[in-house]
């Protein structure tokens, strides 16, 4: 049995490129974001950093990987 793990670079990214990565609306980005904001904190200007990107993939789950 073979298993591939995909590997997700860590790095800041706006609200935009986090949908993206998601394949997921914007709207939908936030929505999802939103009950965790208390653990990934307030956003540097436009961008999270990369340390509130890595607590955001924490919380919802690596992009890509479907959870069973």
């Amino acid at each position: 049995m073979t298993s591939t793990i995909q590997t997700t670079q860590i790095k800041p990214c706006t609200l935009t490129q986090l949908a993206a990565i998601y394949g997921v609306h914007v709207r939908t980005m936030k929505k999802w974001i939103s009950p965790h904001q208390e653990a990934i904190g307030q956003k540097q200007g436009r961008i999270y950093t990369a340390l509130q990107v890595k607590v955001i993939f924490e919380k919802l789950g690596l992009p890509g990987l479907a959870t069973d």
